[in-house]
């Protein structure tokens, strides 16, 4: 799947800025590349170690029954935030991938701004372990929604090298949950939920 190094931190060297390009691609493979890269907010931030894939055809996926109110960011440019609230509880990020299709951000190992996202997590251990978590620590709303993720108060930097990727189905859903769909940094701590063993 991905180049294994075995030593060494996948941003040791300065990250290389992602240009709007770098996002229009189809979400599985998307979520994929996604893994290792560094993302901040504003500053806040580290590096995306979870990622879900969800696509225009997929019955699991918000834009499978077209535009709404609420899904309109998805069939807008691959690069563009769709920000969303689950169980009208948590907000949810996402980037817009190519074809209506989209990457749900699950996990992040932060790096920067640990004493803000405490803050805003009210002091809980697992800062962005989870979508939730982490549109918490990152201070993530409804007025990020349809935002370009190339520009401020968004910065994306490249990973250094390819990591070992973990594959498994996607969780949290009622449909289409065969599909393995959901990514990870194989070894990482900051995973939302253990993948399976295979």
């Amino acid at each position: 799947m991905s180049a294994v190094m075995t030593s060494g931190h996948l941003n040791e060297c300065k990250p290389v800025p992602l240009p709007i390009e770098f996002f229009d691609r189809a979400a599985p493979d998307l979520a994929i590349r996604l893994i290792g890269v560094s993302m901040f907010v504003a500053g806040v931030g580290g590096v995306i170690v979870e990622t879900e894939a969800y696509t225009r055809d997929d019955p699991a996926s918000h834009s499978f029954r077209g535009p709404t109110p609420r899904s309109a960011a998805m069939f807008g440019y691959a690069g563009t935030a769709y920000v969303y609230r689950s169980y009208g509880l948590h907000w949810c990020l996402n980037i817009v991938a190519r074809g209506g299709g989209a990457v749900l951000l699950r996990a992040l190992e932060p790096t920067a701004g640990l004493d803000i996202m405490l803050e805003r997590r009210g002091g809980a251990s697992a800062l962005c372990s989870g979508p939730g978590r982490l549109a918490q620590a990152l201070a993530i709303d409804a007025s990020y929604d349809a935002l370009p993720v190339d520009q401020k108060p968004f910065s994306f930097g490249d990973r250094a090298y390819a990591p070992a990727v973990a594959i498994g189905p996607r969780i949290g859903i009622s449909q289409a949950r065969e599909k393995p769909w959901r990514f990870g940094l194989q070894g990482s701590s900051h995973l939302s939920r253990r993948f399976p063993v295979r």
